[in-house]
Protein backbone atom coordinates (compact mmCIF):
# COMPACT_ATOMS: atom_id res chain seq x y z
CA UNK A 1 0.00 0.00 0.00
CA UNK A 2 1.37 3.20 -0.59
CA UNK A 3 1.08 6.00 1.34
CA UNK A 4 0.32 9.28 -0.60
CA UNK A 5 -0.24 12.91 0.75
CA UNK A 6 -3.05 14.97 -1.37
CA UNK A 7 -2.46 18.62 -0.82
CA UNK A 8 -5.24 20.25 -2.63
CA UNK A 9 -7.06 23.76 -1.95
CA UNK A 10 -9.95 22.45 -4.23
CA UNK A 11 -12.03 19.72 -2.26
CA UNK A 12 -14.08 19.03 -5.33
CA UNK A 13 -10.81 18.22 -7.34
CA UNK A 14 -9.02 16.60 -3.80
CA UNK A 15 -12.03 14.19 -3.92
CA UNK A 16 -12.07 13.31 -7.10
CA UNK A 17 -8.38 12.15 -6.98
CA UNK A 18 -8.48 10.50 -3.89
CA UNK A 19 -11.24 8.69 -5.06
CA UNK A 20 -9.78 7.83 -8.21
CA UNK A 21 -6.36 6.48 -6.92
CA UNK A 22 -8.02 4.22 -4.00
CA UNK A 23 -11.16 3.69 -5.76
CA UNK A 24 -10.04 3.16 -9.56
CA UNK A 25 -6.13 2.46 -9.14
CA UNK A 26 -5.76 1.04 -5.72
CA UNK A 27 -3.00 0.28 -3.64
CA UNK A 28 -3.23 3.92 -2.24
CA UNK A 29 -4.02 4.91 1.47
CA UNK A 30 -4.56 8.68 0.58
CA UNK A 31 -4.76 11.67 3.51
CA UNK A 32 -5.91 14.95 2.11
CA UNK A 33 -4.81 18.57 2.82
CA UNK A 34 -6.06 21.63 1.92
CA UNK A 35 -3.03 23.86 1.95
CA UNK A 36 1.08 23.66 2.49
CA UNK A 37 0.53 24.77 6.54
CA UNK A 38 -1.90 21.54 6.91
CA UNK A 39 0.42 19.56 4.42
CA UNK A 40 3.47 19.71 6.72
CA UNK A 41 1.37 18.94 9.48
CA UNK A 42 -0.18 15.65 7.58
CA UNK A 43 3.62 15.12 6.46
CA UNK A 44 5.00 14.83 9.80
CA UNK A 45 1.75 12.84 11.21
CA UNK A 46 1.70 10.33 8.44
CA UNK A 47 4.79 10.25 6.69
CA UNK A 48 4.22 9.42 3.12
CA UNK A 49 5.72 7.53 0.49
CA UNK A 50 4.39 10.28 -2.07
CA UNK A 51 3.07 13.67 -1.95
CA UNK A 52 1.02 15.19 -4.97
CA UNK A 53 0.58 19.23 -3.94
CA UNK A 54 -1.05 22.07 -5.93
CA UNK A 55 1.13 25.16 -5.73
CA UNK A 56 -0.97 28.56 -5.70
CA UNK A 57 -2.76 27.81 -2.11
CA UNK A 58 -4.20 29.91 0.69
CA UNK A 59 -2.34 30.51 4.14
CA UNK A 60 1.11 28.62 3.07
CA UNK A 61 1.73 27.96 -0.90
CA UNK A 62 3.61 24.34 -2.19
CA UNK A 63 7.04 25.90 -2.77
CA UNK A 64 7.07 26.98 0.71
CA UNK A 65 5.87 23.78 1.87
CA UNK A 66 8.21 21.76 -0.06
CA UNK A 67 10.90 23.73 1.25
CA UNK A 68 9.98 23.20 4.79
CA UNK A 69 9.76 19.36 4.31
CA UNK A 70 13.11 18.97 2.38
CA UNK A 71 15.06 20.89 4.82
CA UNK A 72 14.93 17.59 6.92
CA UNK A 73 12.95 14.89 4.34
CA UNK A 74 15.14 14.34 1.45
CA UNK A 75 14.00 10.95 0.34
CA UNK A 76 10.08 11.20 0.29
CA UNK A 77 8.61 11.86 -3.41
CA UNK A 78 7.34 14.91 -4.69
CA UNK A 79 5.10 16.12 -7.40
CA UNK A 80 3.68 19.16 -8.22
CA UNK A 81 0.46 19.17 -10.07
CA UNK A 82 -0.71 22.89 -11.74
CA UNK A 83 -2.83 23.93 -14.29
CA UNK A 84 -0.41 26.97 -15.29
CA UNK A 85 3.18 26.45 -14.69
CA UNK A 86 5.70 29.08 -16.01
CA UNK A 87 9.34 28.12 -16.93
CA UNK A 88 9.96 29.70 -13.80
CA UNK A 89 7.55 27.99 -11.57
CA UNK A 90 9.16 24.89 -13.32
CA UNK A 91 12.91 25.79 -12.01
CA UNK A 92 12.16 27.09 -8.47
CA UNK A 93 10.11 23.33 -7.53
CA UNK A 94 12.98 21.52 -8.88
CA UNK A 95 15.57 24.14 -6.90
CA UNK A 96 13.47 22.88 -4.06
CA UNK A 97 13.87 19.24 -4.61
CA UNK A 98 10.37 18.12 -6.39
CA UNK A 99 10.64 14.75 -8.71
CA UNK A 100 8.03 15.84 -11.07
CA UNK A 101 5.37 18.06 -12.73
CA UNK A 102 1.92 16.96 -13.72
CA UNK A 103 -0.12 19.28 -15.46
CA UNK A 104 -3.81 19.65 -14.58
CA UNK A 105 -6.09 18.33 -15.76
CA UNK A 106 -4.78 14.94 -15.10
CA UNK A 107 -6.53 10.75 -15.29
CA UNK A 108 -5.92 8.30 -12.02
CA UNK A 109 -4.14 6.59 -14.55
CA UNK A 110 -1.62 9.09 -15.85
CA UNK A 111 -0.91 9.95 -12.00
CA UNK A 112 -0.01 6.28 -11.18
CA UNK A 113 2.09 5.63 -14.31
CA UNK A 114 4.15 9.03 -13.03
CA UNK A 115 4.37 7.95 -9.25
CA UNK A 116 5.20 4.58 -10.22
CA UNK A 117 7.88 5.45 -12.49
CA UNK A 118 9.57 7.53 -9.62
CA UNK A 119 9.36 4.96 -7.18
CA UNK A 120 10.67 2.38 -9.07
CA UNK A 121 13.82 4.65 -10.12
CA UNK A 122 14.00 5.26 -6.05
CA UNK A 123 14.37 1.37 -5.56
CA UNK A 124 17.93 1.72 -7.52
CA UNK A 125 20.84 3.31 -6.40
CA UNK A 126 20.75 5.33 -3.13
CA UNK A 127 20.70 8.73 -4.23
CA UNK A 128 23.32 11.08 -1.29
CA UNK A 129 20.47 12.08 0.41
CA UNK A 130 19.08 8.41 0.78
CA UNK A 131 22.42 6.56 2.20
CA UNK A 132 22.08 5.98 5.92
CA UNK A 133 26.36 6.27 6.25
CA UNK A 134 28.04 9.29 6.50
CA UNK A 135 31.43 10.14 6.93
CA UNK A 136 32.38 12.75 9.33
CA UNK A 137 36.36 13.19 10.17
CA UNK A 138 37.98 10.08 11.69
CA UNK A 139 33.94 8.93 12.66
CA UNK A 140 31.29 7.16 10.55
CA UNK A 141 27.86 7.55 11.62
CA UNK A 142 25.45 4.82 10.36
CA UNK A 143 21.83 6.48 10.64
CA UNK A 144 20.07 3.14 10.43
CA UNK A 145 21.59 0.91 12.67
CA UNK A 146 22.36 3.75 15.36
CA UNK A 147 25.62 3.70 15.39
CA UNK A 148 29.07 5.71 15.51
CA UNK A 149 32.59 4.14 14.43
CA UNK A 150 36.32 5.78 14.80
CA UNK A 151 37.98 4.69 11.69
CA UNK A 152 41.53 4.71 13.53
CA UNK A 153 40.59 2.52 15.94
CA UNK A 154 37.95 1.00 14.52
CA UNK A 155 35.76 0.63 17.57
CA UNK A 156 31.80 1.36 17.09
CA UNK A 157 29.81 2.83 19.60
CA UNK A 158 26.12 2.50 20.39
CA UNK A 159 23.96 5.88 20.25
CA UNK A 160 20.14 6.86 20.55
CA UNK A 161 17.65 6.41 17.27
CA UNK A 162 17.07 10.15 18.14
CA UNK A 163 20.74 11.08 18.64
CA UNK A 164 21.29 9.24 14.87
CA UNK A 165 18.45 10.74 13.16
CA UNK A 166 19.30 14.73 14.17
CA UNK A 167 23.32 13.79 13.41
CA UNK A 168 21.66 12.31 10.33
CA UNK A 169 20.02 15.72 9.08
CA UNK A 170 22.80 17.77 9.92
CA UNK A 171 25.24 15.62 8.23
CA UNK A 172 22.99 15.59 5.15
CA UNK A 173 22.90 19.45 4.93
CA UNK A 174 26.69 19.74 6.12
CA UNK A 175 28.20 23.05 6.37
CA UNK A 176 24.67 24.44 5.79
CA UNK A 177 22.36 26.18 8.63
CA UNK A 178 19.26 23.61 9.43
CA UNK A 179 16.37 25.77 11.13
CA UNK A 180 16.23 24.70 14.61
CA UNK A 181 11.88 24.99 14.05
CA UNK A 182 12.28 21.79 11.39
CA UNK A 183 14.34 19.72 13.50
CA UNK A 184 11.97 20.22 16.83
CA UNK A 185 8.71 19.99 14.40
CA UNK A 186 10.55 16.81 12.95
CA UNK A 187 11.05 14.68 16.01
CA UNK A 188 8.72 16.46 19.18
CA UNK A 189 5.54 17.43 19.57
CA UNK A 190 5.80 21.17 19.22
CA UNK A 191 2.93 22.11 21.49
CA UNK A 192 5.13 22.03 24.55
CA UNK A 193 7.76 24.24 22.91
CA UNK A 194 9.54 24.83 25.95
CA UNK A 195 9.76 20.88 26.84
CA UNK A 196 10.87 19.93 23.07
CA UNK A 197 13.78 23.04 22.72
CA UNK A 198 15.17 21.51 25.95
CA UNK A 199 15.16 18.52 25.24
CA UNK A 200 16.99 19.63 21.70
CA UNK A 201 19.69 21.44 23.54
CA UNK A 202 20.16 17.92 25.91
CA UNK A 203 21.01 15.54 22.21
CA UNK A 204 22.94 18.85 20.67
CA UNK A 205 25.27 18.59 23.76
CA UNK A 206 25.60 15.08 23.73
CA UNK A 207 26.46 14.89 19.86
CA UNK A 208 29.36 17.86 20.93
CA UNK A 209 30.74 15.22 23.45
CA UNK A 210 30.89 12.23 21.01
CA UNK A 211 32.52 14.64 18.52
CA UNK A 212 34.80 16.49 20.83
CA UNK A 213 38.33 15.06 19.57
CA UNK A 214 37.84 15.15 16.07
CA UNK A 215 38.60 18.53 15.35
CA UNK A 216 37.53 18.78 11.79
CA UNK A 217 34.11 18.64 12.95
CA UNK A 218 32.61 21.70 14.63
CA UNK A 219 28.74 21.12 15.86
CA UNK A 220 27.40 25.16 15.84
CA UNK A 221 24.65 26.63 17.09
CA UNK A 222 23.59 29.42 14.79
CA UNK A 223 21.90 32.27 17.51
CA UNK A 224 18.19 33.02 16.66
CA UNK A 225 18.64 30.75 13.52
CA UNK A 226 19.26 27.02 13.87
CA UNK A 227 22.44 24.59 13.74
CA UNK A 228 25.28 23.98 11.52
CA UNK A 229 27.53 20.89 11.35
CA UNK A 230 31.17 22.16 10.08
CA UNK A 231 32.55 19.56 8.16
CA UNK A 232 36.48 20.46 7.19
CA UNK A 233 37.54 18.47 4.07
Amino acid sequence: MIKLLLVEDDASLAYIEKTGLEDIIGGYEVTTAANGKEGVKAWEETHPDVIISDIDMPVMNGFEMVERIRETDGNVIIIFTSALTSPNDVKAGYRLGINNYVKKPFVPEELDAHIQALMKMRGGAKTQKETSHYKLGKYTLDAEHATLRNDDTGVSQTITQREAQILAILADNKNNVVRREAILSRFWNTEDDYFASRSLDVFVNKLRKLLADESKITLKTVRGIGLQLIVES
